[in-house]
C-alpha cells in the first residue's frame, strides 16, 4: 500500500500541485487575468495516477502552507497533508534537485494514522541515515530511494504532537553523489490539515 500512497502523491504533484503552488505564492492583489509567477502548470495526468488505479487525489482543505488531500484507490480511503519547504540548502551551494515535499498520511484500512515521510528530491545515499529536528527533538529516520521515514515507529505520534505545537522542522540528506541538504517546513497550518484529515478520513 506504501507504494500506492507514494503513486498518489506523486499524482498530487504531477496534478493538483498548482493549488497548493498558488495557494503559498499567489500575491493578494494579482490583477484577475495575470498568474503568479512561481505557479507550477497543471499537467495532465501521469503514470503516477495509472498506479494508483487511475484515482486523482482532491484538495479537501488548504490551511496555511499544508494542503489535505483524499482519495480512495481500491475503495480504500487514504488522506494526507503535503507542504513544501520554506526554505532548502544545498552543500556545495546551487545543486540541482527536484522539489523536496514533506507528507502526514493516514490509511485507515491498514490502521496507519499520521505517518510521517519525507521526498527529498534526489536519490539518496544506499545505507545513509537522517533525522527530523522539531522542537528541540531529534528523531532518527531511516532513508529508501528519495524518501525518509521515522526509525522507530513507536515514536512517531509523540513526533507529530511534537510537530503540531512547533513552527517548524529541519531535515537533513545526503545525495548519491555526496551533495548534502538542509530543508525546512513551516508547520502553519498542519495542527488543521491533521485535524481535517481525521475527520474526513474516519471510513
Amino acid at each position: 500500500m506504501r507504494r500506492t500512497l507514494i503513486a498518489l502523491m506523486m499524482g498530487v504533484l504531477g496534478c493538483g500541485v498548482s493549488d497548493l503552488a498558488q495557494a503559498q505564492t499567489a500575491p493578494k492583489s494579482a490583477p484577475k487575468n495575470s498568474a503568479p509567477k512561481n505557479a507550477v502548470a497543471k499537467p495532465q495526468p501521469g503514470p503516477a495516477i495509472a498506479a494508483a488505479g487511475g484515482v486523482e487525489p482532491t484538495l479537501i482543505g488548504q490551511f496555511g502552507t499544508w494542503g489535505a488531500y483524499a482519495a480512495a484507490p481500491n475503495g480504500k480511503r487514504v488522506c494526507f497533508a503535503l507542504a513544501q519547504p520554506s526554505s532548502s540548502k544545498t552543500n556545495p551551494p546551487n545543486r540541482p534537485r527536484d522539489p523536496a515535499y514533506a507528507f502526514v498520511s493516514t490509511r485507515p484500512a491498514e490502521k496507519v494514522v499520521n505517518e510521517v515521510s519525507v521526498m527529498i528530491g534526489y536519490t539518496l545515499r544506499t545505507g545513509s541515515e537522517s533525522s527530523l529536528d522539531v522542537g528541540g527533538t531529534s528523531f532518527a529516520m531511516y532513508t529508501q530511494g528519495d524518501g525518509l521515514w521515522i526509525k522507530n515507529a513507536a515514536e512517531e505520534e509523540r513526533m507529530v504532537e511534537t510537530m503540531r505545537r512547533s513552527s517548524n522542522f529541519s531535515i537533513k540528506g545526503v545525495s548519491a553523489k555526496g551533495t548534502e541538504t538542509t530543508d525546512v517546513f513551516s508547520l502553519k497550518g498542519l495542527s488543521q490539515a491533521l485535524d481535517k484529515i481525521a475527520h474526513d478520513c474516519r471510513r
